[in-house]
């Protein structure tokens, strides 16, 4: 969320257990961009105002919802994500924390972000996922991609892990000023970011890290089977449980084996090599 941007809070009730993962999926996809879980069957959406009045909420709300929509007075959204945000730690691996907060103890990584509203801050499961996964890999002189940085999360960390190279990219202009802060204050020299929506062309990668989303994912798995280096191995994470048994099909029709899965809070994280 930007601090000068209007936004709509719609409060969505009566979801059936489970729904709200489903929902915040699909909801991420038409452009918003903040949610909050008030209980298991309740949730607060957020987006801003431009995007709302483009949007045809009738038809993409369901049936048995009941929903609440308000126009929320301006207010400084960046310092209000501030005051609630907290540490993230993977345990004995790596802490995500902000400038503000202690040092980490005893943690080998620690990556220091300003937390804004884009996406990847370590808190969501499918970025926690997606730095377990990087646990067991060598990134040592590695060139890595990063489809969908949001914050730099993960590339910051390949850095840290010893990756030779990180390309990363974002669609969302917001993603990307937040990202280049955040390299440069983790003192990263070996990132290349940028502004754009597709993989590049041309390129090798030992490694590729893919947090975005189901359909993004389908869509672009041809062409990041081609940009996988000989044993190069594909993570990706942005799905849900259900979206497992359509990403494996397409890895398999592409020459991508699976070799790990995680799961977490109704998320996966799936590993792919190249056969």
């Amino acid at each position: 969320m930007s601090t000068t941007d209007h936004y709509i809070q719609i409060r969505i009730e009566n979801l059936e257990r489970g729904e709200a993962d489903i929902i915040i999926a699909q909801l991420g996809d038409e452009g918003f961009d903040g949610f909050e879980e008030t209980t298991p069957t309740s949730l607060l959406a957020y987006i801003s105002e431009q995007l709302y009045t483009q949007l045809d909420w009738e038809n993409i709300q369901q049936p048995h919802w009941k929903c609440t929509v308000e126009k929320l007075a301006p207010k400084n959204w960046n310092a209000e994500w501030e005051a609630n945000f907290q540490p993230v730690e993977v345990p004995g691996f790596c802490m995500v924390r902000a400038a503000f907060h202690p040092p980490a103890v005893n943690t080998p990584y620690e990556i220091i972000i300003t937390p804004k509203m884009s996406f990847g801050t370590g808190h969501h499961a499918t970025t926690y996922m997606m730095m377990q996964a990087m646990q067991s890999l060598d990134f040592t002189n590695k060139k890595v991609f990063d489809f969908g940085t949001g914050t730099g999360i993960l590339a910051i960390l390949a850095e840290k892990l010893g990756a030779d190279k990180t390309v990363a990219i974002d669609n969302d202009f917001w993603c990307i000023e937040n990202s280049v802060e955040n390299i440069a204050v983790n003192n990263c020299s070996k990132i290349e970011i940028s502004q754009a929506d597709t993989v590049p062309e041309g390129a090798k990668f030992d490694i590729i890290l893919a947090n975005i989303n189901k359909n993004v994912l389908l869509n672009t798995i041809p062409q990041q089977k081609h940009l996988l280096s000989v044993n190069g191995i594909l993570i990706m994470s942005g799905l849900l449980k259900g979206d497992e048994e359509v990403i494996v099909n397409m890895a398999k029709n592409n020459q991508l084996n699976l070799v790990k899965r995680w799961e977490r809070d109704n998320w996966i994280a799936l590993q792919f090599e190249k056969c």
